[in-house]
């Protein structure tokens, strides 16, 4: 089932998730939810508190055609290593649509994170993969890409986004 992604500024946004104590049913289809809305927006990873969610859950794929879809549920993850060397990608976020700025994260993470059917897991990622991964995991501790950029103009983006916020209000 598709969710409403929350668009910033959203008081949610800006809080840390609690971390998933245990693995249920309704955690598995929470994923399957967020796969289905970030497929669907389109994206290539959302975090739980991006639909309300307060919990340490996100998902990703960043696989591009031809490659297959890799889909990745990652509950609890956690950066164990990161690059001395930085990469900068254009990031946008389903959160804060149509507004991208460069961010330079670490080339190169190791993250470890409880795959859906309990086990523990750890890979390390790096490109896209990289950034996605830093990217959602920032959300689960109430950081948006935004805040990686200068006042001026974070306060822009946010001012679009209020303008979008009330537009959409509008339109019901």
């Amino acid at each position: 089932m598709k969710r409403p992604i929350l668009i910033h500024p959203d008081p949610r946004l800006k809080k840390t998730c609690e971390p998933v104590t245990e693995i249920t049913p309704d955690l598995a289809a929470l994923a399957e939810d967020m796969l289905e809305t970030m497929y669907d927006a389109p994206g290539i990873g959302l975090a739980a508190p991006q639909i309300g969610v307060m919990r340490r859950v996100i998902v990703l794929d960043c696989a591009k055609a031809p490659d297959e879809p890799r889909p990745l549920v990652m509950i609890n993850p956690e950066v164990t290593w990161a690059s001395e060397d930085l990469s900068s990608y254009e990031e946008g976020c389903l959160s804060i649509p149509e507004q991208y700025a460069e961010v330079a994260r670490p080339a190169r993470v190791r993250v470890a994170w409880t795959a859906l059917d309990g086990s523990a897991q750890e890979e390390e990622f790096s490109d896209l993969w990289a950034t996605c991964v830093q990217h959602e995991i920032d959300h689960l501790n109430g950081k948006l890409f935004i805040d990686f950029l200068g006042p001026l103009k974070r306060q822009m983006i946010t001012r679009k986004m209020e303008k979008l916020k009330r537009e959409r209000a509008r339109q019901g």
